[in-house]
């Protein structure tokens, strides 16, 4: 019973330690700067969700992040990078992988996507690295 309990501790404790990791300096760059971008989308009534997707993204590389969204609303994806990451396209594809008509946002290594589902479902929002050298990236997200 002891090395069972043991056990169960010992695993409670790493994974408690892999989602209690802190971000680094560049990731919360990247973030400030997502947040900032989805701020201005508040103007015209989005709503910022809780959480957030940051990574390092490679030259010529992308991240592929899965997310729920509900057919009737609007969402806008808000990517924010940290040099020497420049510049990221952001992209949404279905759970087919097909890619879907998105409006799109590009300002001063700030990015976003705006996209209206007609069916609700998992989509996938892939953050593409386009220019710079490897650097990190942050992505939140607004609906309506």
């Amino acid at each position: 019973m002891k090395r069972c309990l043991r056990s169960f501790v010992l695993i409670f404790a790493l994974s408690a330690s892999a989602v209690l990791r802190a971000d680094t300096d560049a990731e919360v760059i990247a973030r400030r700067d997502a947040l900032e971008l989805a701020g201005a989308f508040g103007n015209d009534g989005f709503k910022i969700r809780d959480g957030h997707s940051c990574g390092v993204l490679k030259p010529h590389d992308h991240a592929l992040i899965a997310v729920n969204l509900f057919a009737g609303n609007q969402y806008w994806f808000s990517v924010g990078t940290a040099e020497p990451l420049k510049k990221v396209s952001v992209t949404v594809y279905d759970e087919a992988g097909k890619q879907m008509k998105t409006e799109d946002f590009n300002n001063e290594g700030k990015t976003g996507a705006g996209f209206a589902p007609e069916n609700s479902g998992e989509y996938f929002v892939s953050v593409g690295s386009v220019e710079g050298q490897e650097g990190s990236f942050c992505l939140v997200y607004s609906y309506k």
